[in-house]
């Protein structure tokens, strides 16, 4: 690293008497900021506060209130103090080999009359303090020449000890599809990648004042000087992967938390850059992100959704509201069933819909738990309305990826709808139809049991994503759901038109029932009852309606 960011040092000289301090002030000064105490309880005080900074102490054995002796023994006892040398000031020959055995780096006798043995014995204390801590690590990433992470924090550490009033920026770049070069390419190819971005990276380090680091595979951390043109870097990157690849082949993210955000730890810091890094995944080309207060906004809503989910469980926050479905090939529509819907009534953040929260839970399988709640609460309500009325309205529930993974689900199901008095075919189950493609042998195995326990099984979301006819010979399902996005253009588009009415026929000829969500006006009504369209359903019906609101439309036919 060069002298620009060999920041100097702090040395924390204590001692009752003023006149030794300020000798030993002297002495140092002109290589190391200074600080002082008078005694042993000042002492701690200034280590507790400033332990990040200081990087030696000059410590007296002999002192008022607190002595040396207690304060070597409280610096040991606190992991992050013991690092700190300490050398101890002391005109007793026998104290030399005591103050050694509880921890002491080395001794000083007085009176301080040879200067530049003091200054040597200070600098290869703070050295060998140092080299111990950086050797702890595994210094450099073979391939790049980068710092390892480990020992990238440390040294990071230490930068912001030396100089803790400069700003500086944590920054994540990331190279996205490098996996598809390696596989295209081969390794060695994409090790070359890997090595361009790396002598970048160090070549922004030394002009920045900073240290870079190969945090993964294909990642990078870089630890700089505060930079407010990030275009610059970001184009030197990429004009020198550019000798290698073609232009549709580079995608460069970086994320940058800037130095206003060094309150957090450092780890916190580099943790907000991946945040903001992360958030380019949609970005094909080259591109950065500045973590602000708005992604942190962001970041605070997601840890607190994850956070309160027991609570709301717990508290029943998560409200299940039902949008009705109509049979439309008779003269008059009929209502035919209800999709249970969730919604999460949270005391700080207000009524949420589910796409707010439902993708943190699909992400680490709180998705489950809150599945079983809704089934049950579906399960609960549909006897409650039986027992009102005598007949029962069937309801469809979403079941999700992780559900069909578990081997109790059929059982489970089972169990809800038998004590709730509900035959397992008025139960509805939806899944989507990017399960059946990702999993499929493991998601239509799951599926072939839950239909032979009597389970009705909808594919959700046909159209959404690669959607193949050969899926309806194929897969075991009884209904298909056209996505809202497959329908919302039949109105204007007659090629959309004309292909909902193939998925249609085909859906008919496999006997497979057919039902389009997202329906909102008697324009799109039409044109799907005249393609043979099944049930709808969607806000030219109906929104999204309570419990008590299903009661009143099933008595009255009101809409809602």
């Amino acid at each position: 690293m060069d002298k620009a960011t060999d920041f100097r040092r702090t040395v924390l000289v204590v001692d009752d008497e003023a006149v030794n301090r300020e000798m030993l002030s002297a002495i140092l000064e002109k290589d190391y900021n200074i600080i002082q105490a008078e005694n042993g309880r000042e002492a701690l005080a200034q280590l507790q506060s400033l332990r990040e900074r200081i990087s030696l102490v000059l410590l007296d054995l002999l002192m008022p209130q607190i002595d040396g002796y207690s304060v070597l023994e409280s610096v040991r006892k606190d992991s992050e103090l013991a690092k700190i040398p300490v050398i101890v000031l002391t005109s007793e020959k026998s104290a030399e080999v005591k103050s050694l055995q509880m921890g002491a780096a080395d001794f000083l006798t007085k009176p301080y009359d040879m200067p530049e043995v003091i200054i040597a014995r200070v600098r290869r204390s703070i050295e060998l303090a140092e080299d111990s801590h950086i050797i702890q690590s595994t210094e450099k990433d073979i391939l790049t020449g980068l710092y390892t992470k480990e020992f990238f924090f440390e040294y990071a550490r230490q930068l912001i000890k030396r100089n803790p009033d400069m700003l500086m920026d944590a920054i994540v770049i990331n190279l996205t599809g490098f996996h598809m070069l390696n596989e295209l390419y081969g390794r060695t190819f994409g090790n070359t990648v890997l090595q361009t971005i790396a002598s970048d990276i160090i070549q922004l380090a030394n002009e920045a004042g900073g240290i870079g680091c190969r945090y993964n595979a294909d990642g990078f951390y870089l630890y700089m000087a505060h930079h407010w043109n990030y275009d610059k870097p970001l184009e030197r990157i990429k004009f020198h992967l550019s000798e290698l690849l073609k232009e549709t082949e580079i995608h460069v993210r970086m994320g940058i938390c800037q130095g206003r955000y060094r309150a957090n730890s450092l780890e916190q810091r580099f943790d907000c850059a991946l945040y903001a890094c992360n958030s380019l995944r949609e970005h094909f080309g080259s591109a950065f992100a500045i973590y602000d207060d708005k992604m942190r906004a962001q970041e605070f809503q997601k840890a607190r959704i994850l956070g309160d989910f027991a609570e709301a469980v717990e508290k029943k926050q998560f409200k299940v509201l039902y949008q009705p479905k109509y049979n439309i090939q008779g003269k008059f529509p009929v209502l035919s069933s209800l999709e249970a819907l969730v919604s999460w009534n949270h005391p700080e953040f207000g009524m949420m819909k589910p796409d707010s929260f439902i993708p943190q839970f699909e992400k680490n399988g709180l998705i489950q738990k809150l599945d079983r709640y809704v089934w049950k609460e579906a399960a609960e309500q549909m006897r409650k309305w039986k027992e009102e009325s005598g007949t029962i309205v069937p309801v469809s529930v979403n079941v999700s990826r992780v559900d069909l993974h578990d081997p109790k689900i059929t059982d489970y199901l089972l169990f809800i709808t038998k004590e709730n008095g509900i035959p397992p075919e008025q139960f509805l189950l939806e899944i989507t139809e990017s399960a059946y493609i990702e999993e499929s042998s493991v998601i239509t195995d799951s599926v072939k049991k839950l239909r032979a326990a009597g389970f009705k099984i909808e594919m959700d979301d046909f159209g959404s994503g690669y959607s193949s006819l050969n899926l309806l010979a194929t897969l075991p399902i009884d209904a298909l759901k056209l996505d809202i996005g497959f329908i919302k253009n039949i109105a204007r588009d007659k090629k959309s038109y004309y292909l909902v009415q193939v998925v249609l026929t085909v859906a008919r000829k496999f006997k497979i029932k057919s039902i389009a969500e997202g329906v909102e006006t008697k324009e799109q009504l039409d044109l799907l009852q005249k393609a043979g369209c099944e049930i709808v359903q969607g806000f030219y019906f109906s929104k999204a309606i309570t419990p008590e609101e299903v009661t009143v439309l099933r008595k009255t036919g009101v809409k809602f």
